[in-house]
């Protein structure tokens, strides 16, 4: 009886050695050429933030590009945005998971930072940068996110 069971052992460890398939090992490479985020950073479709003054709608639009939607931080969010921003982009930033989507409108950089690894606990979630035509930050607020 043990020989059977030591038997049909061997015979199942052999098979299972015989089919075994190699993994390919992962690589952490953060930045390609095309400057994607890798996929196990879970960059949201869709992700709606809220400062002190604006509520802040990015979308991933279909030619891979980001939609920025803005409001009041009184407005609802189904109501006409005051201002809309196509052809964003999503930028890496370090090798830690944080990034920003990056919007140009009229000369002025809007910068939604999305912020993963800080030096605080209590660091927000999201960090929402203005800067104008000659590179001054004129806007700086930290956002929660309202739904992701």
């Amino acid at each position: 009886m043990i020989k059977k069971i030591l038997l049909g052992a061997f015979c199942m460890t052999q098979f299972s050695l015989a089919y075994a398939t190699e993994k390919p090992s992962a690589t952490i490479n953060i930045q390609h050429a095309s400057n994607e985020v890798q996929p196990f950073q879970k960059v949201p479709k869709t992700v709606i933030i809220k400062t002190k003054k604006f509520k802040i709608r990015i979308d991933k639009q279909p030619n891979g590009k980001y939609l920025y939607q803005s409001w009041a931080a009184n407005a609802k969010i189904t109501s006409k945005p005051s201002m809309i921003i196509s052809d964003g982009e999503l930028i890496p930033d370090g090798s830690g998971g944080n990034y920003y989507f990056n919007f140009v409108n009229e000369g002025y950089n809007y910068q939604v930072w999305r912020n993963y690894l800080t030096d605080s606990a209590s660091k927000a979630p999201y960090t929402l940068t203005v800067n104008d035509e000659n590179d001054r930050e004129i806007v700086r607020q930290d956002a929660q996110v309202v739904k992701n």
